[in-house]
């Protein structure tokens, strides 16, 4: 290649639209759709804002037979926690509706009045050890029947074998309770008081079940799917936006 092609001037580049583009933002000359539809062509959602809106197609994990396998390949950690569970609580297969794993987590879906049961052996017996409980929170699956409404989550930790382990238990949402686990792990003191306040989970036996977050006449549980969105205006020079509530639809 010689120096005159080295320097030569390319072509001007010429502006085009990305294929599929159908964002409809002011900054995209000439603009590829009319504005409002929503990001990544995404279309009849009820958002008006352009950018959220987005409804991908949630699938749960299904029961996962076995060998259960282990968080790397070839391992075999997750049969040794749950065979360890099934000798130590003969009940077990009265206990647990599904085992899952899934993202190289093992999940263990317990029947709500045995989570208690379940996390005393858990954390007691010898060859499991899981002495911790990280975290209890819980998700609305608002969509998924009354029966099943609220999982109330529960992360585990063996600090003795360094594992990992996920309890997952379904209630109502009528009146969704199950035990508390305080006895067991007094780390879920205030878990258990938190998801109380976000999600109206009640756990039975709670030593003092009262809300953590919101103040104590506060009506409804603002981490439910159903419950409003309220917020306030937002005053910008020129412009107000109102809130999010009465700008979106839903349901």
């Amino acid at each position: 290649m010689t120096d005159d092609q080295n320097t030569r001037p390319g072509p001007v580049p010429v502006w085009a639209p990305p294929v599929g583009a159908t964002s409809g933002a002011p900054a995209e000359l000439p603009p590829a759709t009319p504005a409002g539809r929503g990001m990544f062509g995404v279309q009849g959602s009820g958002d008006t804002s352009g950018f959220g809106g987005l409804r991908p197609r949630r699938l749960l994990p299904q029961a996962t037979p076995r060998p259960y396998g282990g968080p790397t390949a070839g391992s075999r950690e997750f049969d040794e926690v749950y065979d360890s569970l099934a000798e130590a609580f003969p009940q077990l297969d009265d206990a647990v509706e599904a085992v899952v794993v899934d993202r190289g987590e093992l999940t263990l879906h317990i029947v709500p009045e045995r989570i208690a049961q379940v996390c005393q052996v858990l954390r007691d017996d010898e060859a499991l050890r899981f002495e911790l409980c990280s975290s209890v929170s819980a998700v609305d699956y608002l969509d998924a029947g009354e029966d099943r409404r609220y999982h109330v989550v529960y992360h585990l930790m063996s600090l003795t074998y360094r594992r990992r382990l996920r309890l997952e238990a379904a209630v109502g949402g009528e009146h969704p309770a199950l035990p508390s686990v305080c006895g067991v792990y007094p780390t879920a003191d205030w878990q258990e008081r938190e998801t109380y306040d976000m999600f109206g989970v009640v756990f039975e036996g709670h030593p003092h079940l009262t809300r953590i977050l919101m103040p104590d006449d506060w009506e409804g549980h603002p981490q439910r799917k159903d419950y409003p969105l309220g917020g306030v205006p937002v005053e910008y020079k020129g412009a107000e936006i109102p809130p999010p509530d009465t700008r979106r639809s839903y349901q």
